[in-house]
């Protein structure tokens, strides 16, 4: 197998130093899409080639030639093929370990978001909105049948009427574009490729990016929605400072995720964010992740090309034709 297979190994470093810039240069909303699917596609391609090598290797192992019903020279496999045998072992191992993983995160995301689910269906009332009476500021979606949102006393203490509407827009946002769809996916290609994992870190501030960009948007005043979200950040870290209590993340990321807030870094991006106006489209950022994505594919698809031209070598070295 040529060079170039390996290559799908190596563009998840590359996409890594261009994950911040394309989360900050382009608008959230073509972010989280970009950043979402070019993680999914690195990590498919770099998965994929981890797979087609540890085949190699088997293929060279005469045990499982004389039991496979199309049989094959090991020998001529390993003739043909420039991998070594302790590349294909490696590759092995690494496919397991991406593939334990992925099913781990696979498994505790779905019964997260079932867990989500029935409590958003237990919640009091009909409404959308459930306000607790908690004094420490919470704020955060749950995603169900129907999706529900939760405001603790404290958070609405914190805020003034105009910036209530501010928040339940930020949160209306997180429900109506699926924002936690995009954070499982980001964090499902992590898992299976931890390279990838600055890609899934920036995707959950891109989504809460966007809903920002949404809130302001709703409200037509960014300075106003960018002084709501460095208050409630404040109010949060402050309650639970006092309190003891982790808050949720603003958002439903917290709840979901099991992340929290970092005042000292994603939510001061995001209010300098709202102050500049609105980002425009960078071509150059979103076509180096596109690139690299694309770039994928193809070496993907060369390594099964040439893993099955192997194959057919193999066979008829076996049959002598």
């Amino acid at each position: 197998m040529r060079v170039a297979v390996y290559l799908p190994l190596l563009f998840p470093l590359l996409a890594a130093l261009v994950a911040r810039p394309v989360g900050e240069k382009l608008p959230p909303r073509l972010a989280t899409w970009l950043l979402t699917v070019g993680a999914l596609v690195l990590a498919a391609g770099s998965t994929a080639v981890l797979g087609m090598l540890a085949i190699t290797g088997l293929i060279r192992i005469p045990f499982l030639a004389r039991l496979a019903q199309d049989h094959w020279s090991p020998y001529a496999a390993q003739h043909h093929d420039p991998a070594s045998f302790s590349v294909a072992v490696l590759a092995g191992v690494l496919l397991t370990a991406a593939a334990v993983l992925a099913g781990r995160m696979l498994w505790r995301r779905s019964r997260t978001l079932a867990q989500a689910a029935r409590e958003a269906a237990c919640l009091p009332g009909r409404d959308q909105l459930v306000v607790v009476d908690d004094p420490a500021a919470e704020a955060y979606a749950i995603p169900g049948l129907p999706g529900r949102i939760v405001v603790s006393t404290g958070m609405l203490d914190a805020l003034d009427p105009a910036e209530h509407q501010i928040l339940l827009a930020h949160e209306r946002a997180h429900l109506a574009h699926h924002h936690y769809l995009f954070v499982a996916l980001a964090q499902f290609a992590a898992a299976a490729n931890p390279l990838l994992r600055p890609l899934a870190t920036t995707v959950t501030f891109t989504v809460e990016r966007w809903a920002d960009e949404s809130a302001a948007a709703a409200v037509g005043d960014r300075e106003r929605v960018a002084r709501t979200v460095g208050k409630a950040a404040l109010a949060a870290r402050r309650t639970r400072a006092r309190n003891r209590i982790p808050a949720a993340a603003l958002g439903l990321l917290g709840r979901l995720g099991r992340l929290r807030p970092n005042t000292l870094g994603p939510v001061p991006r995001r209010v300098t964010a709202l102050l500049v106006p609105a980002p425009r489209r960078h071509i150059w950022s979103a076509a180096a992740l596109s690139g690299l994505a694309a770039a994928t594919a193809l070496c993907a698809a060369e390594a099964a090309h040439d893993l099955e031209a192997l194959l057919e070598l193999a066979k008829h070295a076996a049959t002598g034709s």
